[in-house]
């Protein structure tokens, strides 16, 4: 093969809002059902005679999305109605966004191994999402759960050169939408079309181009641009198919894409203005108000994080989990290191979740409790040890801190003739201990600390007791 290609890919990515409500009626989002159709109403379910009604917190989420992502904000926005026909589209059309989107005009800024490249966002607009087919043996059903479940969709310009970039802005755009609360971007709440093409290195003439659908694994976005732009190249090369525009799915199992359709424009679709709904005007005010919430980029926050000494591997964790990173920011709010406190939420508090099967997902302790049982260790009321009891006690049982420590003793200030007292009566009861240590098994030693801290039931300053232990031990 002695010509170079060039790969030329856009995305469309359709991301699930984090709101309470849907789209266009008061039924709670794709979350908040349980079971199949137990989350549906008669205006999201196609019923005649019913008229949507705009979620106003769809548009703020929206606002505050192309703003992130560098957009211009139309103030004047409206919905249109395109129309096909599917099992799991009730009314036989969609209300999205086509002649006036709510965002136009953004770029993201990638870094990758390749080098630092600017992806154009074209347009980013609001949408109902569709059903939900479930196919079993000859049947199929409907689940109208997610029907007009609230959506952005995320248009770039023909921007990205490699998976590389595409995974690299799947990801960034996951941390901004998580940490922002805009979405949590899990289980099919951000999915992704492909658009791809080959060209020949240095033209500026575009390829045939075919549409990836539908999909939600970024593994397998990387595994499905790899076989398709080869399938691409490979047609051009050796002339072993006619390649033409088309829709195709990829098959995670082969590793292969395959066609579905002949790729649809904007025609087949009838887009027309949707005269149920009115025109959504953003005045200075409103625009305002929502640029004042708009929380700090991640970018921004990582390199806060950074130059307070936390890890790049914690960074990962904070940024890509808003009520963690919320939680971390109310405790340096309030006083307390942020480095200590990375380590108190994402090891000590992860590590005693994780005993019973949970993750810091499931942590129901507020940031002022946490704050509570880090200053009591930084002050030097109770040590380190004391304070994990503390936490653990808190995390299992919800006891209030301050009580604990005093209920269990642990804010006992202990002087050194009082451990002293101690570490004589621990080498009085454990002479066998005592002697393996004298004879050289340096194991002895932690038995005989952890029944001097045992005694002292977490008090005093570990550092201290162990130093005494074995100055007496050795005299």
């Amino acid at each position: 093969m002695n010509m170079k290609y060039e790969i030329v890919i856009g995305l469309e990515t359709h991301v699930e809002l984090s709101t309470e409500s849907k789209i266009f009626c008061s039924c709670g989002g794709h979350s908040a059902a349980n079971e199949p159709n137990d989350c549906v109403c008669p205006a999201c379910s196609g019923m005649p005679g019913m008229l949507p009604v705009m979620n106003k917190r769809v548009v703020e989420l929206a606002v505050t999305a192309g703003l992130m992502l560098n957009c211009n904000i139309n103030k004047y926005t409206t919905f249109d109605k395109k129309n096909y026909y599917y099992p799991d589209l009730p009314c036989a059309y969609q209300i999205t966004q086509i002649n006036h989107p709510i965002c136009t005009d953004g770029c993201v800024t990638l870094k990758t191994s390749e080098g630092t490249r600017d992806i154009r966002i074209k347009q980013i607009h609001m949408e109902e999402d569709a059903g939900k087919l479930v196919h079993s043996g000859n049947s199929s059903f409907v689940d109208f759960n997610r029907t007009s479940v609230p959506l952005i969709e995320i248009v770039t310009q023909p921007d990205f050169r490699s998976a590389e970039e595409v995974v690299t802005y799947l990801n960034k755009l996951k941390s901004m939408f998580r940490s922002s609360g805009i979405s949590e971007c899990e289980e099919g709440a951000m999915r992704c079309d492909v658009n791809i093409s080959v060209r020949p290195e240095g033209s500026t003439e575009f390829g045939v181009r075919t549409e990836i659908k539908n999909m939600a694994s970024f593994e397998a976005i990387e595994r499905a641009i790899k076989y398709e732009s080869q399938r691409h190249i490979d047609a051009i090369e050796y002339e072993i198919e006619e390649l033409v525009q088309e829709t195709r799915r990829f098959d995670d199992v082969s590793g292969k894409t395959f066609a579905m359709r002949n790729k649809e424009t904007e025609a087949d679709y009838r887009y027309f203005p949707d005269a149920n709904l009115m025109p959504i005007i953003i005045d200075d005010a409103w625009l305002e108000e929502i640029k004042a919430k708009k929380p700090v980029a991640v970018d921004e926050k990582a390199d806060a994080y950074r130059e307070v000494g936390i890890s790049e591997k914690e960074i990962d964790m904070l940024i890509s989990n808003h009520k963690i990173s919320k939680m971390l920011d109310d405790i340096v709010a309030m006083g307390c290191n942020p480095k200590d406190t990375a380590t108190w939420i994402l090891t000590d508090c992860a590590g005693v979740l994780r005993k019973d099967g949970k993750t810091l997902n499931d942590l129901t302790m507020t940031a002022e409790t946490l704050a509570t049982i880090i200053k009591m260790v930084d002050s030097g009321e109770i040590n380190r040890n004391a304070g994990k009891k503390v936490l653990i006690a808190v995390v299992e049982d919800n006891v209030d801190p301050v009580e604990f420590v005093k209920a269990q003793g642990l804010d006992k200030k202990f002087d050194s003739s009082a451990i002293e007292s101690v570490i004589d009566t621990v080498i009085a009861q454990n002479e066998k201990a005592v002697a393996d240590f004298k004879g050289g098994k340096e194991k002895a030693l932690m038995a005989l600390f952890g029944a001097c801290m045992k005694e002292l039931r977490g008090a005093g300053d570990p550092a201290v007791i162990k130093e005494l232990l074995e100055k007496k031990l050795k005299a």
